[in-house]
């Protein structure tokens, strides 16, 4: 009889798993990737706002400034974020080995119940993810210096193990790429006055700059899997004012319901054609077309 009722248990699990994989599967999951004070925190909310059936979920900053959590301070000793851009080559691998955790550890939370029954589909949207923090931010401070070629394949060899073992709970279907120069970043960063954000130079958002653009835009970027070099990439000029232009606020966001309705297209069928809008004009995009005839944007752009 034991072993009869644990044969049960076992089939009542796997069936609620089997549900579980079939609603994840449901439900499409994209980043916001972009430089320091491009402004992604600022369209996240935006997102929220206008779309309070989704589930956006913001960076955790708060975690990498109290790792000492029990404290509650954000005195040096426990802000890993200060102590790394007050000593990088110190702390560098440190910080990002914990940034790394604390975004898969976001990635990989449990949804809201209320998630799957959202009326027009379930989203789900991370400010950045594990996939930026390693080829932009840990590759950066690689680039630098201030990780060392011993603690950078450490790091690559256990980022991508975690990615292996944890497969499509943490796959994005589509990333937004919000681009702006690194001079108005810096603008905005001064602006937003974040403490250990004051010695940032301009230099250094050059650099990080040009680690989102090979990555997202010309691909030169090596990735550890296929799925991220077929990842759709949708591009929103965030050069000028979007917080307080509601006109500007409405077509940004518009662009995000377009790139995400079309987010259908099965990641591994080939690419067999690539064409322009009929549309003409700045914010229309290019179409992929794939072998099973799906459509899809690849990029979206808007003149600023």
């Amino acid at each position: 009889m034991t072993g009869i009722i644990q044969r049960l248990l076992l089939l009542s699990a796997a069936h609620r798993w089997a549900r579980n994989q079939s609603t994840c599967a449901q439900i499409k999951r994209v980043s916001i990737e972009g430089n320091i004070a491009v402004g992604k925190s600022t369209f996240a909310r935006l997102l929220q706002e206008s779309n309070p059936d989704w589930e956006v979920i913001t960076e955790p900053v708060s975690k990498w400034q109290n790792v000492d959590h029990e404290t509650q301070s954000q005195h040096s000793s426990s802000n890993l974020l200060q102590m790394m851009y007050e000593d990088p080559k110190r702390w560098s691998y440190t910080f990002q080995s914990f940034s790394c955790l604390s975004r898969l550890r976001t990635q990989l939370q449990p949804i809201t119940p209320m998630l799957p029954q959202a009326p027009k589909g379930a989203v789900q949207v991370y400010e950045r993810s594990v996939y930026s923090d390693r080829y932009v931010f840990a590759l950066n401070m690689f680039k630098l210096g201030f990780i060392n070629s011993v603690e950078w394949a450490v790091y690559q060899e256990y980022h991508s193990f975690l990615l292996q073992q944890f497969g499509h709970r943490v796959e994005l279907e589509g990333i937004i790429y919000l681009r702006a120069s690194p001079q108005t970043c810096l603008g905005r960063l001064q602006k937003r006055a974040r403490e250990e954000e004051q010695q940032l130079e301009l230099h250094y958002l050059q650099m990080l700059h040009q680690r989102h653009e090979d990555w997202l835009l010309n691909r030169t970027t090596p990735v550890h899997s296929a799925h991220l070099l077929k990842l759709p990439v949708l591009v929103l000029d965030t050069e000028g004012e979007f917080e307080r232009n509601p006109e500007v606020r409405v077509h940004l966001i518009s662009k995000v319901h377009l790139s995400l309705d079309s987010l259908t297209v099965n990641s591994n069928q080939k690419v067999t054609d690539v064409f322009a809008s009929p549309a003409t004009g700045p914010g229309f995009p290019l179409w992929v077309v794939t072998e099973d005839h799906s459509r899809f944007p690849l990029l979206l752009k808007m003149k600023g």
